[in-house]
Order: structure tokens, then C-alpha cells, then sequence
């Protein structure tokens, strides 16, 4: 069974959601990240996907004081993505109680400390974030795009030990248009060996089950969420059968 992995992304230690990556396209919610996150686990969530988007922007984790809290308060496996760009800010997500590190512009612009990573922190810890526009990779919270293409990106680190990949299709995030499901079908197809977590338009409930029809193995849910496309009792039964 798929496993859902819902996001809540920061600003100023507030809930947001941007729509393709655009932070002048920016909805603020009125509800705390640490209720959001007691919320999630109460529904029998397991895996939060925390992003942390004044760090993208300042290339160092910018509310790890929320990473902090969210860990006290919940049992959750954390994933923290914005700003880790130094082994310094690694060091601080993980010690702050992150399970898993995302890295995604450093896997593009330094291959060589991402690869380091790998060997000293391992696969279990490094999760890949392939962020994907015509198939080209992303970075920089989105605001540049790469001449590297997603399966280089992708084979080039499996062949030092990687095996979780997050790839979020950034025409469709916010959009609430449904996922890309053809995208990783044939991510799936090319590396079977690989973990895949879907990210960008799901929005609604027969999107993720077609995402598991597929073999996807996690799926990120953001803005249906919020939106109240899904709710918290949908989460619930979900995380039941899983």
C-alpha cells in the first residue's frame, strides 16, 4: 500500500503553499505547523514532508525551530527539505529531528559533497529531490533551471547507493489537476530498484489510488489537503489499510 506523506511548507514559521513554485503566488493558512503536524498523526500518519522555503531562498535552514517543535510534539518520521547546502545545516536538521534530509540543489551543484553525504549519513537518511520542469531538473526553490535531465540525475547517484527519490512535477504542484502519473511510470520502468515519492497535483482521493495502481511507492499531499479535497477521516482510513 502506498503511503501518504502529507507537507506542510514554512514561512516565517507559517503554513503556505505556493502554486508552481511561484512565492508571489502565495496562500498563508491560519492554522500552526505543530497542529497541523499533531493533526496528521493522530489520523495515523506516519511521515511528514516539511519544507522549508525561507531556506531555500537563504541556502541555510531558516525554521528549524519548527522542525523542533513538530519532533517533540509528534512521533513522526520528518522529512526536511530547504537550505541544506553545507554539512553545518545537515548536521543541524538531523540533530534538530529530522529522520530523512532532502537534498536537491546541492545534488545538482555539488555533486561531490551530495556524494559524501551518501557514504557517511547512507541511503536511509539522503533522499534525492528531483524537481522536474519539461523534464529538466530545477533548482534554488525552483527560480533556476538546470541542463541536467532527470534520468542522469537520478542513475548518477543510485550508482553510489542511492534508493529514495522524491520527484515533484512542478507544473502541476498547486494546481490541484491531478499527477503527472505517466512521469513515473516511467521513472518506475527506467529504476526499479528506485523508492518513489510522487509530488505536485494530487487532488483527491482517486488520484493517489491511481498513484498506487501504478507502484508508486509514497505520494506527497499538500494543497488538497488544505483545501479540504481530502480531509483529515480520508488520511485516517487510508493510513488503516496501509
Amino acid at each position: 500500500m502506498m503511503t501518504l506523506i502529507p507537507a506542510i511548507d514554512l514561512m516565517s514559521g507559517r503554513c503556505v503553499r505556493l502554486t508552481k513554485g511561484d512565492y508571489a503566488a502565495k496562500t498563508e493558512y491560519d492554522t500552526s505547523p505543530v497542529d497541523m503536524a499533531k493533526a496528521y498523526a493522530d489520523c495515523g500518519i506516519t511521515r511528514l514532508h516539511l519544507v522549508d522555503l525561507d531556506g531555500a531562498k537563504a541556502r541555510r535552514p531558516m525554521n528549524l525551530a519548527v522542525l523542533e517543535q513538530i519532533c517533540t510534539a509528534t512521533t513522526l518520521d520528518v522529512e526536511w527539505g530547504g537550505g541544506v547546502k553545507s554539512t553545518d545545516s545537515l548536521r543541524n536538521v538531523l540533530e534538530a529531528g529530522a529522520r530523512y534530509v532532502i537534498c536537491g540543489s546541492i545534488a545538482v551543484d555539488d555533486e561531490s559533497l551530495c556524494m559524501e553525504w551518501l557514504s557517511v549519513y547512507g541511503a536511509d537518511r539522503i533522499i534525492l529531490g528531483a524537481d522536474v520542469r519539461n523534464g529538466m531538473i530545477s533548482t534554488h526553490g525552483w527560480q533556476k533551471d538546470s541542463s541536467v535531465e532527470l534520468p542522469t540525475l537520478i542513475e548518477k547517484y543510485m550508482q553510489r547507493g542511492l534508493r529514495q527519490v522524491i520527484c515533484t512535477d512542478i507544473s502541476r504542484d498547486g494546481m490541484l489537476q491531478g499527477p503527472n502519473i505517466g512521469l513515473y511510470q516511467s521513472i518506475l520502468q527506467r529504476f526499479p530498484g528506485i523508492e518513489l515519492t510522487l509530488s505536485g497535483g494530487v487532488s483527491s482521493m482517486h488520484d493517489l489510488q491511481v498513484a498506487a495502481q501504478a507502484g508508486v511507492h509514497h505520494a506527497i499531499v499538500g494543497k488538497a489537503i488544505y483545501e479540504r479535497r481530502i480531509t483529515l477521516e480520508d488520511l485516517r482510513v487510508w493510513s488503516q489499510n496501509e
